[in-house]
């Protein structure tokens, strides 16, 4: 089963990737947790480039998010899902569409087709948008703001909108939720949401 978390910067994704890795645990399941970009070695040389380098034009930035996209599947994901393991995956695609594709302008079709053309057509079986209100995001954020999280509310809330479009075109894979709710009530809801979806499969 392949579950991607997604959302606005200091939703909570990477905490409640950790709580419910720790119940699969728990259950016995085997799962693998990993990141975009990252989750390879020239993933992370990208994430640095993008996050912590200077400026990167906007089709650029696209690009090498696919490129770090395209190894991890190829190196990390395809294998994991040949092993029968539970893949869960901070970002994915649906990142590149609401960021770049809509955020940035560039064309929620034009970058969602560059993507699954980069991991060979490859979506998730569920993923659980953790949605925020862009004002919110500032009192969420390390100090240390990488160069996505430094911008603008306007920015981040047009990546919400991408957002919400996704849902509404993918309603059979995205799940809605609100990451106002408690820590330990998202990750009830998360990993009822898996359950569920993992006895579908």
């Amino acid at each position: 089963m392949f579950v991607t978390f997604e959302g606005l910067d200091g939703s909570g994704k990477t905490t409640q990737i950790r709580l419910l890795a720790q119940r699969l645990e728990a259950d016995g399941r085997s799962y693998l947790a990993t990141r975009e970009p990252g989750g390879t070695e020239l993933g992370e040389r990208i994430r640095e480039l993008v996050l912590h380098g200077g400026h990167v034009a906007p089709w650029a930035e696209a690009a090498l998010y696919a490129a770090s996209r395209a190894q991890h599947v190829e190196e990390v994901i395809r294998p994991a899902l040949e092993r029968s393991e539970i893949v869960l995956c901070d970002r994915y695609i649906d990142s590149s569409v609401a960021y770049q594709g809509v955020a940035r302008g560039l064309g929620l079709e034009r970058v969602l087709e560059l993507n699954l053309a980069a991991v060979g057509g490859l979506l998730p079986d569920l993923t659980l948008l953790l949605m925020l209100d862009p004002d919110e995001i500032t009192g969420r954020l390390p100090r240390d703001h990488d160069r996505l999280e430094s911008e603008s509310v306007d920015f981040h809330a047009r990546a919400g909108a991408g957002y919400r479009e996704l849902a509404e075109r993918f309603p059979e894979r995205i799940v809605m939720l609100d990451a106002a709710l408690s820590r330990d009530e998202l990750a009830e809801r998360i990993y009822g949401a898996v359950r569920d979806g993992s006895r579908a499969a």
